[in-house]
């Protein structure tokens, strides 16, 4: 066994973290560093869906959105991910995907400041759908959209800024914004901000409420675990709720949502953030997945999350050859995220490879690996495993 095998093999002995493992349907056989795309299955949604579907759905029909919670289950579940980003209850609803709630989140944002403020500044590497929704969003309000670095809001914001939209972590890279100091930057220039989460929610703490965010939207089926295609949230702040103002208003934001009325009355509190039908079965799914995040400590996984990518990047350092792959994720802890992107020659061939020899990770174009690593379930034998089978493969890529 190699120092860093048996460094380890001791660090997974000491996890606090490491019983967690167990609640997850993972091969032991396999190092799976690709959470930060799509978690692995917590071994308590299987049954609970089988409930679902044989009681509440095949005995009680239509009587479970009554009396099996199926109704209020958008908030419900929305409270169980607001602890985890920081929001107090009331604050988070779930439902629809994250591109629908990014776009209900900045058009309201937009719609909160005054005809004056005609321009959306957007993060400049955001994820392509972000753009796509900012563009949708400046056109329906008469906007313009101009794109900056996150970390130049605070010089680009100004009177004319509306909203200010950003990925609290870059999906290529990995770097972690600031979103304390960008969130201030906004609100200093009269602008509100719309956080993108889903690189961070259940990957580091986020603290909407702590520091004044406005608006929030991420995915459930990477960190939190919650399926393929499970539904996304929305964050409002309390102090904005009543004034929240959705382009897409439907039946189920309603102040009445029975009252079949021809006129629109919204909600009150996050409910308004509702539109359509809820997804039962995948919202149940994700309800069921968020069971394992009961009593974890977020300053725990944040800890965790740093140790291993520190480990991770040693382990890289050692075993791979330093001209064929270069890290582009921040070493500063306060600019990581939960993953590390490694800039690599033949990026998809060498992934390709990786997965053969079971180390699941995957590539963004043109040339960059990325490993994602969650917490609650990933080993730092995973961690060493992975740099060492991508040594060997880089190795006789060149050969």
């Amino acid at each position: 066994m190699s120092d860093l095998a048996g460094e380890a093999a001791g660090r997974d002995a000491a996890d606090e973290l490491a019983p967690l493992r167990a609640a997850f349907d993972l091969d032991d056989g396999a190092a799976y560093l690709d959470g930060n795309s799509l978690g692995a299955l917590p071994r308590a949604v299987a049954p609970r869906l089988a409930e679902v579907v044989r009681h509440e759905w095949g005995r009680l029909r239509i009587r479970s959105w009554g009396e099996s919670g199926w109704w209020t289950a958008p908030e419900r579940v929305g409270d169980r991910i607001g602890r985890l980003v920081g929001a107090a209850p009331g604050q988070v609803v779930v439902g629809d995907s994250t591109s629908v709630n990014l776009f209900k989140a900045l058009v309201a944002a937009v719609r909160l400041g005054g005809p004056e403020r005609d321009e959306i500044l957007v993060d400049a590497a955001t994820f392509p759908t972000d753009g796509y929704i900012a563009a949708s969003a400046a056109r329906l309000t008469g906007r313009r959209v101009r794109a900056v670095e996150p970390g130049a809001v605070a010089r680009e914001a100004g009177p004319r800024t509306a909203a200010v939209l950003v990925n609290h972590v870059d999906y290529r890279t990995g770097r972690l914004h600031d979103l304390p100091g960008i969130t201030a930057a906004a609100h200093a220039a009269g602008a509100r901000v719309v956080w993108d989460l889903c690189h961070s929610a259940g990957a580091l703490p986020v603290g909407l409420d702590e520091h004044g965010v406005d608006l929030a939207a991420g995915c459930t089926y990477k960190y939190l675990n919650g399926g393929p295609g499970s539904p996304a949230f929305l964050y409002v702040r309390q102090e904005l709720q009543h004034r929240f103002d959705s382009p897409l208003p439907g039946w189920n934001s309603h102040a009445d949502p029975f009252g079949m009325e021809s006129g629109y009355r919204p909600a009150e509190g996050a409910t308004r953030g509702r539109v359509g039908t809820p997804d039962i079965l995948s919202l149940l799914a994700l309800d069921a997945a968020l069971g394992v995040w009961d009593g974890v400590d977020l300053a725990a996984l944040r800890a965790k999350s740093l140790a291993l990518t520190d480990f991770f990047l040693r382990c890289v350092a050692a075993y791979v050859p330093g001209d064929r792959v270069t890290s582009v994720t921040p070493a500063a802890h306060a600019e990581r995220g939960s993953q590390v992107s490694l800039r690599c020659p033949g990026a998809g061939e060498v992934m390709a490879e990786l997965v053969r020899r079971d180390v699941v990770g995957d590539v963004r174009p043109p040339d960059v690996l990325r490993f994602g690593f969650a917490p609650l379930y990933c080993r730092f034998a995973d961690a060493e495993r992975a740099a060492r089978e991508l040594g060997e493969v880089v190795r006789s890529s060149r050969a």
